[in-house]
Parts: structure tokens; sequence; C-alpha cells
């Protein structure tokens, strides 16, 4: 363990994730817009998730559901952009790939062709082992999402810890090994108790991701506004945060208010003269 799969300069591949279990642990965060992807991509991260999450941290709905296609394209385009060596991942939103394989098939394309992902991320296990099939032959790589799946909160009856008790942490087990099985080249757990969690990794081939499912999953994923401090609605338990730039992008503009509103700003290294007359 410890072990660096990839090369600073060298640029993340599925298969190079894949060959990371067991030997390091793998990173990885969200980013929805090109100057974001472009810091954290610079930070040395494996995997870029442009998460459907940008339905509440960019775009201010109150879950995930109300993403559209079009929108996640958008935004993965803008990502891709400024990303050079991560792995950028879009995130499926709901009912991108539920109605029928086709229709699954035909997002995921559109991730890689349109806005040039190197992968797509889809919610659920048994229920959507056909798209996963499907995409896989199609030749497009597969995160699973297994655990709290947000799409899924209407039927899960909110955001809750999943896997509490035995027959559930055996459904999420089988899940996670039908996913493998399927061709998911690795698989984000989210809410898991940390011994499932741990349990599911050990069964696996694939890399899993956790979040908030314990330090034994061979990766982790956070919401880069999570982690930065920017998103403050509600902090979930599983998240550190790493600094408050919220708080400091307050400040800062309070003392842009002040400085304009007091007239010491701009001063004169901030502003332009005319060309001086000769004679």
């Amino acid at each position: 363990m410890g072990e660096r799969a990839f090369k600073p300069e060298e640029k993340v591949t599925v298969p190079g994730i894949m060959a990371a279990k067991g030997r390091r642990k793998l990173t990885m965060l969200t980013a929805y817009d090109y100057l974001t992807a472009l810091w954290v991509d610079r930070s040395g991260v494996d995997m870029i998730l442009v998460g459907d999450s940008l339905a509440m941290v960019m775009l201010g709905h109150e879950d995930t559901l109300s993403v559209t296609m079009e929108e996640m394209l958008h935004h993965t385009r803008a990502v891709t952009r400024g990303t050079q060596r991560a792995l950028v991942v879009g995130d499926m939103p709901f009912l991108s790939y539920q109605v029928s394989v086709e229709q699954a098939v035909e997002s995921a394309g559109r991730f890689l062709k349109e806005a040039r992902a190197q992968a797509v991320k889809l919610e659920g296990g048994a229920s959507v082992l056909p798209q996963v099939e499907a995409i896989v032959r199609a030749g497009i790589p597969v995160q699973g999402h297994l655990g709290l799946t947000p799409q899924s909160i209407a039927q899960l009856g909110g955001f809750k810890v999943q896997g509490k008790g035995e027959e559930a942490a055996k459904r999420l087990l089988d899940d996670a090994v039908a996913l493998s099985q399927a061709g998911c080249f690795s698989l984000v757990l989210e809410a898991v108790p940390a011994p499932v969690a741990e349990r599911i990794t050990q069964s696996v081939p694939i890399p899993t991701i956790g979040i908030g499912a314990g330090p034994a999953c061979d990766g982790q994923v956070l919401v880069t506004h999570d982690l930065a401090g920017l998103f403050d609605r509600f902090v979930p338990r599983f998240v550190k945060q790493y600094d408050q730039l919220g708080q400091r992008l307050l400040e800062a503009a309070r003392r842009y208010r002040h400085e304009v509103e007091a007239g010491a700003f701009p001063g004169p290294e901030h502003s332009f003269g005319l060309p001086r007359k000769d004679g």
C-alpha cells in the first residue's frame, strides 16, 4: 500500500483505476465547471465526478431529481475542458437510463461523444443490470453506485443510512457482486455502515469508492463544495470541511463593498490616466 499507480503527469485510465485496488487508496472529487476542474485536477486526484449533486450546489434545487440530461452534458463539457490528468466520470441523471436499455446506452454515449467524459456513473443494483451490461458492451466504462442513492430518495424515505440490517446488508453485497460481474470498473458506496462496506470491498475485484462508508473502501469521494465549506445548507456527518471558502468569499465581498462605499476603491493604481502631452 502507498505505491502510486500513476505519475502526476500521466492521464488516469479505467484500467489504471482497476489496477489500483489493493495497491493504494484512490481519490475522487466533484467538479461542475471549468475553473473548479482546473484546480481539482492540479491537486492530483484520480477521478473527477460531474455529479448530479450539481442540481443542489449549482442550480439551487432541493434534491438531485430535477437536473436534466442537457444540463449534465453542459457542465460535463466545461469540466473536461479544464481536466488534463484525472478520469472524468459523468453522472447519469434521473430518468436518463431507467426507462429502457436503449435509452441508457444512448444517454451514456452522449456523455462520451458530446461531453468528452471517459466514463459514466449510474445508481442502482439488480434493477439496472441490463442497462449496465448493455452500456459496457457498447464500450462505455460504468461506475456503479449503491447504498444511499439520491435519485431514489422518494423510495428510500429520505437521506438515510442503508444496509443496516443483515438482510439489507446481504442485498447490498449481492448487488455489488452483480454489478462487478456486469462489467462495472468501480463502485461508489454511499452512507453504508463501515463493516458492510468493508465486507463488500473484500468481496468484489473492483475498487470501492466510499462516501460515508468508512475507511476500508479502496478510495473516497467528496463533493468539493462540501470539502471547501462553500455549501452550508446542510453538512452531512461524513463530510470533513478542509476549509471555509464560503466564509472567506463572504468576507472578501464585504471588504470590497465597504471600500467602494468609502471611496477607497478604485485607487490610482487601479485607474488609467490620459497620455501626457509634449510641449
